[in-house]
């Protein structure tokens, strides 16, 4: 095992001479090529390249001497040194961090980033990261090859938002850009980047207007409850929409941050509405332009971000990006049946009778899910006289696809 590891952030600036003083006596050092270029490197050191940080630390483990492992910005924040430290490699650490890269990127922005979520792309999470783009007023997005500006505009089709493209922070060859979402496709941009996407309704004020408490999207905000009553979205609430319903509905979905929703037959917007206040992307679909505009209406209300689709299902569906979990909220056995050949994790639906239900649940088996199915009864009381004042009535089902996890 290498005698020392030495972690060493840069960020374009002069190195800090705890930097200096490491490089000077490794033996070993590890970075990318144009760290290796580095003048405070030594001649006689072994020099690896960069590309696969597991095999770069097998090696250093298995060295006997002082190593080097040198990371553009804060090697803590998304970087090696957690890597580095796995069990697997029994590696104990020194860390000489730098300034991030999305610190950075922010600076050149002249934005505040302590309100900003901030996610890592690659090929097999670049689906999510948008996902969180779309879903958000400001992300910082660390890209990597195959995952970049480009792809993150493809996949944001149909959703305005603002790149801030930051290319090569801290080397003579720094840019930043700004372009809309859907320019950022006609462009070949330099890797590292890092993208800050911007836009959206903003959400609700803060009180007093001096900044959050915590990073990222401030939670608790709005009244309390996962479900809301009928008169916050203007009591216009239709079949399949009641409140005790719609909470089992949430319940067997799980929305959360990453996870795209699509919500079809919106109605009031009630559902959409719920799910994106979990931090989840939204599509809400619907052929009625009265029920599209009370979604748009309850998103602003409480100023969460949402794409809105006025059409029939399920042809409307064909062009829509792949969804993790969707509520059917009509359209019957048909709309099940083509959101079921899109293959997401979960699917939750209604039905009024048992015969309908049974179809439904038959149609789900037959393409994989495993299916549940409750009925569910609420009764609303009048607590001063304790007497009924409605009453709602379903067959509640859910399907899980056991194959896809994610």
């Amino acid at each position: 095992m290498a005698d020392r590891v030495t972690v060493i952030g840069w960020d374009g600036s002069p190195l800090t001479a705890a930097a200096r003083s490491a490089l000077g006596a490794a033996t070993l050092v590890a970075g990318a090529a144009h760290h290796l270029a580095l003048p405070e490197v030594p001649p006689a050191a072994e020099r690896i390249r960069l590309g696969s940080v597991a095999l770069a630390a097998r090696r250093i483990a298995g060295h006997r001497g002082t190593a080097v492992v040198l990371a553009d910005g804060d090697p803590g924040f998304f970087g090696v040194v957690r890597t580095l430290r796995a069990p697997e490699f029994g590696l104990e650490v020194e860390v000489v961090p730098a300034v991030s890269s999305v610190a950075t990127a922010f600076a050149r922005a002249g934005m505040p980033w302590d309100d900003a979520e901030v996610v890592v792309a690659h090929r097999r999470t670049l689906r999510r990261a948008v996902n969180v783009c779309r879903a958000h007023t400001k992300v910082a997005v660390l890209t990597s090859p195959g995952a970049g500006p480009a792809e993150l505009g493809l996949l944001m089709e149909g959703v305005h938002r603002t790149f801030v493209i930051c290319e090569e922070l801290g080397t003579d060859r720094e840019q930043v850009t700004v372009v809309t979402s859907d320019k950022a496709a006609d462009h070949t941009w330099r890797d590292p980047n890092v993208v800050i996407v911007i836009g959206g309704p903003a959400g609700p004020a803060v009180a007093g207007g001096g900044g959050g408490w915590i990073a990222g999207r401030e939670p608790g905000t709005g009244p309390r409850g996962w479900t809301l009553p009928a008169e916050t979205y203007g009591g216009h609430l239709g079949e399949g929409e009641a409140g005790l319903l719609r909470a089992a509905q949430l319940a067997r979905l799980g929305p959360r941050v990453g996870d795209l929703v699509w919500d079809i037959g919106c109605g009031s917007g009630a559902f959409a509405t719920e799910a994106a206040r979990a931090g989840a992307a939204v599509i809400a679909v619907d052929q009625d332009p009265d029920a599209c505009a009370r979604t748009e209406s309850a998103a602003r209300g409480f100023g969460v971000q949402m794409q809105i689709v006025r059409g029939t299902a399920p042809h409307i569906l064909e062009n829509l990006p792949e969804p993790d979990v969707v509520r059917v909220g009509g359209g019957g056995a048909a709309v099940v049946l083509a959101v079921a050949d899109r293959r997401p994790q979960r699917i939750v639906t209604h039905a009024v009778t048992r015969d309908a239900a049974e179809l439904v649940g038959r149609h789900l088996t037959e393409h994989g899910y495993q299916v549940e199915c409750a009925f569910v009864q609420s009764v609303e009381l009048d607590t001063r006289a304790w007497t009924e004042t409605e009453r709602s009535v379903a067959f509640l089902l859910s399907g899980l696809l056991p194959d896809r996890t994610q």
